[in-house]
C-alpha cells in the first residue's frame, strides 16, 4: 500500500504500518511521479483536485480495480475554503472524468455537515 501526500506529517499516525509505504511528493510540481505510471487494486483520493493529473490517476487504476474520489464540490465557499472555482468540482464533473473508462458503482453530491460543513462529490468505480 502507497500513501502519498506533499505533507507526510498528517500520515504519522500510519508510519510503521506493515506493507505500508509512505511517499511525500509534490503531486502538481510538472513532474510525473513514478508511482503514477503503476496500477493498483484500489485508488483513494480525498480533498485534493488537480484536474491536469485526473488522466494519469485514473490510469493508475488496474483492471477490475477501485477508485474511490472524494473532494470539494461547486458550493462549498459558502462554508468556508476552499472557495476558488479551481479547486471545486464542477456539478457532475467526477462522472464526466469516467468517460466510460469504469464503471460507477455509486455517486453523490451534496452537502455534508461531518467532520465540517462541506459541499462535496464522491464516486466510488470500477475499472471495466
Amino acid at each position: 500500500m502507497l500513501a502519498v501526500d506533499r505533507n507526510v506529517s498528517r500520515l504519522e499516525d500510519l508510519a510503521g504500518q506493515d506493507r505500508l509505504e509512505i511517499l511525500q511528493c509534490d503531486l502538481e510540481s510538472g513532474t510525473l511521479p513514478a508511482f503514477l505510471r503503476q496500477t493498483f487494486d484500489g485508488v483513494v483520493v480525498t480533498n485534493y483536485l488537480h484536474r491536469p493529473l485526473l488522466p494519469a490517476l485514473l490510469d493508475t487504476v488496474g483492471p477490475g480495480g477501485l477508485l474511490i474520489y472524494e473532494t470539494f464540490a461547486a458550493g462549498n465557499a459558502r462554508f468556508g475554503r476552499p472557495s476558488n472555482p479551481d479547486f471545486l468540482l464542477k456539478p457532475g464533473e467526477l462522472l464526466t472524468w469516467l468517460n466510460d473508462r469504469l464503471r460507477v458503482l455509486a455517486y453523490e453530491d451534496l452537502e455534508v455537515s461531518h467532520p465540517k460543513p462541506a459541499a462535496v462529490q464522491r464516486i466510488c468505480a470500477r475499472r471495466l
